[in-house]
């Protein structure tokens, strides 16, 4: 019998170049300032320093070749147009066009923030011994892992994921080696896919005993029994005592089903934030600027112009020349696209928080939460015909300063929900009223979930008892019996 099969199958692969302006993007001011450091010291031929303007687009439209193609696509030194690589002007730096802060508005002190709870995931990374393809999935695993400290995706979705975003190309085998690693970090029961899966990461990190051995058999092989209460069957199941369930009981109760929202508390570790943005209000309205930080001025190096010059000008080219010429020509291209690359980063970073704060005027005018109105991610990318990937890089590393405070972009963005008008409202003006009527109720007898609905119902906003536990827990505020004082 003759079957016939259809596979499709959707690949991309994203160039070096495109890959690594992404990457630029995503760094706040002072990982970028590390990321630069770093490109001046591994190429000559970028150089800092305030001399000629540089037009902006002066390489806008140069093509840059792969690298890493292998020895038979070298280009022949013969081959290269020498004057592409010669500047009219002498020696032309890169300037900013968008407005910067001012020399004295950089050398004031940052203020102190905790050290994000992935950036602690990523130290901790730091000290396995792991190769470049390692420490790239695992690094893109602790990416995945939400704020309670789960991975909730499956290992077939993260495969994909890493090959259309990231241009890592892998397979299912090799992240659930590296899912192994990321079990080993702190706090234990970090990056499990499931309740139960997180649960038995932290008991097999204890040191055995009786009832830890117990504890973990239960939670291995009668999870179901154990999240009923029914006790009876597993007193039956492993024929042991009243006390000793108890006890083994006790152990699993003492765990932490969300390791990530335990990152909280005076011990944490922390650094310096210097804001990406500072917003202003001006003759009531609204100014904003990119840290001028994030606009170095660079050109490229005059002594490499220089040297090619000198090869078109020689009559005879030897074959140490050409080779010289070879690796001339590949830093002044990986230079010019570097400068052309922060070009691309500032503008993205500054039109992209140009736009939410137009969106969200009338809270950066004021700085009432209650005026924040819903952003997703898709309306700030239609306002700058950007992807939503590119607007979500922005906001999920950058800071910017406000009368009312240094605040991270992302704490912006949040989802509509309906009042009993009929009218959009945005989740965070819905916590913020759950927020103060949970501060004013009597602590005495603080109010439960269902009580505290009504209540919202009452001023307006019709909502669910399970969405109030949930805004509740996003706020990091217990249970009503938690909040009971004697």
């Amino acid at each position: 019998m003759l079957k016939q099969f259809l596979n499709l199958k959707l690949s991309q692969k994203l160039s070096p170049q495109q890959i690594q302006l992404m990457k630029l993007i995503q760094l706040p001011t002072q990982a970028f300032e590390q990321r630069l450091l770093e490109e001046m010291n591994e190429n000559p031929a970028l150089e800092a320093g305030k001399e000629d303007e540089y037009e902006a687009d002066e390489f806008a439209n140069e093509e840059f070749d792969d690298y890493d193609d292998a020895e038979s696509d070298r280009i022949e030194a013969d081959d290269i147009n020498i004057d592409e690589y010669l500047s009219d002007d002498d020696t032309p730096d890169y300037k900013t066009q968008v407005n910067n802060y001012g020399e004295e508005e950089e050398r004031e002190t940052p203020f102190a923030s905790p050290i994000s709870f992935h950036q602690d995931l990523i130290n901790q990374l730091n000290t396995f011994i792991l190769n470049d393809e390692e420490r790239e999935i695992a690094e893109f695993l602790v990416g995945s892992i939400d704020d309670m400290g789960y991975i909730r995706r499956s290992v077939a979705d993260i495969v994909d994921d890493m090959a259309f975003t990231q241009g890592i190309y892998t397979d299912d085998k090799m992240v659930e080696r590296m899912l192994h690693v990321i079990h080993e970090l702190e706090p234990s029961g970090v990056g499990a896919r499931d309740l139960q899966e997180c649960l038995l990461l932290q008991l097999k990190h204890k040191t055995p005993t009786e009832y830890i051995d117990l504890a973990i058999d239960i939670i291995e092989n009668q999870f179901d029994a154990f999240t009923k209460k029914h006790y009876d069957k597993l007193l039956q199941k492993y024929a042991v005592s009243n006390e000793q369930l108890k006890k083994a009981i006790h152990e699993i109760e003492r765990l932490n089903p969300k390791p990530g929202g335990s990152y909280t508390g005076n011990n944490k570790v922390t650094e310096n934030v210097v804001p990406d943005f500072a917003i202003r209000i001006t003759d009531g309205e609204l100014e904003l600027t990119l840290n001028g930080r994030n606009a170095p001025s660079l050109h490229v190096s005059k002594d490499y112009q220089e040297m090619m010059q000198t090869y078109k000008d020689s009559r005879d080219k030897s074959t140490a020349q050409k080779d010289a010429v070879q690796f001339i020509k590949q830093k002044l291209d990986s230079a010019k696209w570097f400068i052309d690359a922060i070009r691309q980063r500032q503008e993205t970073l500054f039109v992209t928080m140009n736009a939410i704060m137009h969106y969200q005027e009338e809270f950066f005018l004021d700085g009432d939460e209650t005026k924040l109105k819903p952003m997703i991610l898709k309306d700030i990318a239609d306002m700058v015909g950007l992807d939503i990937s590119t607007i979500s890089r922005v906001a999920n590393s950058k800071y910017v300063e406000t009368p009312y405070g240094t605040k991270l972009i992302k704490e912006f963005f949040s989802e509509a929900m309906k009042n009993d008008q009929g009218e959009d409202v945005s989740t965070l003006e819905i916590k913020k009223i759950l927020k103060n009527t949970i501060e004013e109720e009597d602590k005495h007898k603080p109010l439960p979930d269902d009580q505290l609905a009504e209540i919202l119902k009452e001023k307006g906003y019709p909502i669910a008892r399970r969405t109030i536990a949930k805004y509740r827990e996003q706020l990091d505020i217990p249970v009503a019996r938690m909040r009971k004082k004697i």
